[in-house]
């Protein structure tokens, strides 16, 4: 046998054995809870049947109607316990499609204070042949009460849990299918879109892309501006303005703004070209319901501009809402603070459950927000080096009508990025798509619905940076209208012919912006 025939027979031979070392390597699903891992434990880990997965503590399909799950493929469902500190009790679930894996992780984030496994992300992420995980990030429930004398289990909310997720999953899938995980991706928003920013600033060998939307960053801060927004603006009768006004000056805003981009078609594209003078709206005697009395002027005034204190006009923030958002108002302008924001200040800011936002100082509370918690959800660093040096590549998307968590969050963010890792070398790594008429996350009447995961997965595997992302809006599951959404700060322009629900009319272009209304 000459050398190049036991050269090809040698590799032969290595292939065959080694495939057979993975075969054996393999842990099969029931066997997964003898692993040993480091400050983890598998409690569980069974495999479901196709279309038979019932969230828990919904009480099955019964309570909601048709089971949302019922399209799911087989999976192994692990559960397990993390416990990074002598205080931290983190839940978390992989979910290993049974056949049809696709060779991929998808870690998923949540929302608000968290508290829950977040079920329906996971779905999504397994539907598309994902290894997917998800956490409670420590605690149970929709509230900060958690956090009251448990440092511990702010920072596993903040991003420990996120991270202790990610190594176990990958370790559990090496175990369970006998390779690792070829690419890893984040999905998260709101909480979520900290979480993943959290991710690529502390953890960059983490996630090969990560895809974070309308951002809560500086969250402790946003706690305090919202709850000193809420007393602003609820300050005395004459300024409380009645949710059944906001329809009205949502049309006078979109009467002097929608055009502006080419198209009136009910979403302003880009709400920094928008100055809407809120006293067109006063009334001329008294009140009434197509009017704005002098104290609502200066609430729609204050809810679109930076904060300030009522008493020496110094400004307290620059986030702000856009215009486009009118309809949303209630949820940071309404009778009490935000709730989430509420939480926030009573268990981390003050540790009181019984604090009275009523007492807030504006002068120096916002502030004392802000360094409350030790700034373990602050998340603002801004050198990402490390982590574009790997590869990872940054989708950012924000909804321009978003009532909850400001827009200027990711505006900030995308200049400070910028400004600190430099135009060029972050030019591959990190885009951001302000969303034309959509709420927080999702909703309103911009185009909502995209496939962030297939456009990551294209940036990551393919090289392929996206110029512009087609997005859909649906009425009742079906699509009547597609928009590109442009990476920051383009903007879509009409191209001035065919229908303005189409796409294909319109063009991702530079615009000169301006500082929004005031």
């Amino acid at each position: 046998m000459n050398t190049m025939n036991r050269t090809v027979l040698f590799v032969a031979l290595t292939a065959v054995l080694f495939g057979a070392v993975n075969a054996i390597a393999a842990t099969p699903c029931e066997n997964l809870p003898s692993l040993k891992l480091r400050n983890a434990k598998i409690d569980a880990a069974q495999v479901v049947a196709a279309g038979t997965f019932v969230q828990p503590g919904r009480g099955g399909a019964a309570r909601g109607g048709a089971n949302p799950y019922a399209n799911l493929p087989s999976f192994c469902r692990v559960t397990a316990t993390l416990t990074p500190s002598s205080d931290s009790d983190i839940k978390v679930e992989l979910w290993l499609p049974v056949s049809g894996w696709n060779g991929k992780f998808e870690a998923v984030g949540n929302g608000g204070w968290a508290g829950t496994i977040p079920y329906p992300a996971m779905a999504a992420a397994l539907g598309s042949g994902y290894a997917t995980a998800g956490t409670d990030t420590g605690h149970v429930g929709g509230t900060a009460d958690f956090a009251l004398g448990h440092p511990e289990k702010l920072i596993d909310l903040a991003y420990r849990s996120i991270h202790e997720m990610t190594v176990q999953s990958k370790a559990i899938i090496n175990a369970n299918y006998g390779s690792p995980a070829k690419f890893s991706y984040y999905n998260g928003c709101s909480q979520g879109g900290r979480q993943g920013l959290a991710a690529a600033q502390r953890y960059p060998e983490d996630f090969n892309g990560i895809i974070a939307g309308a951002s809560a960053w500086d969250q402790m801060r946003m706690m305090g501006e919202r709850t000193a927004l809420n007393l602003v603006v609820n300050k005395d009768a004459d300024s409380v303005i009645p949710v059944i006004k906001y329809p009205m000056i949502h049309q006078a805003v979109l009467n002097a703004c929608d055009a502006l981009d080419g198209a009136k078609d009910g979403v302003i594209e880009n709400p920094l070209m928008c100055k809407f003078d809120y006293s067109k709206l006063a009334c001329k005697i008294g009140d009434g319901p197509d009017c704005l009395t002098k104290g609502q002027v200066e609430s729609a005034i204050a809810m679109t501009s930076p904060l300030k204190d009522p008493n020496t006009g110094k400004i307290l923030t620059q986030r702000y809402l856009y215009s486009g958002s009118e309809l949303g108002w209630a949820t940071l302008g309404g009778p009490q603070p935000y709730g989430i924001g509420l939480s926030g200040m009573q268990n981390i800011v003050f540790q009181n459950p019984n604090w009275d936002y009523h007492t807030m100082n504006l002068a120096t509370d916002i502030d004392r927000a802000a360094k409350a918690g030790n700034g373990a959800l602050d998340t603002a660093a801004a050198n990402l080096k490390p982590f574009f040096d790997r590869g990872g590549k940054l989708l950012m998307y924000h909804g321009w009508a978003d009532p909850q968590v400001s827009p200027t969050n990711s505006l900030v963010y995308y200049d400070k990025v910028m400004n600190t890792v430099g135009k060029d070398k972050a030019a591959n790594s990190f885009e951001l798509f302000m969303i034309p008429g959509v709420n927080h996350c999702q909703g309103g009447p911009g185009t909502d619905t995209f496939d962030k995961v297939k456009v990551m997965e294209q940036w990551v595997e393919q090289g392929k940076k996206p110029a512009q992302i087609i997005a859909s809006h649906l009425t009742q599951g079906k699509v009547d209208k597609t928009r590109p959404l442009c990476p920051y700060p383009q903007v879509a322009k009409y191209k001035g012919t065919g229908d303005t629900n189409d796409a294909a009319n319109f063009v991702c272009a530079a615009e000169t912006t301006t500082a929004a209304n005031q």
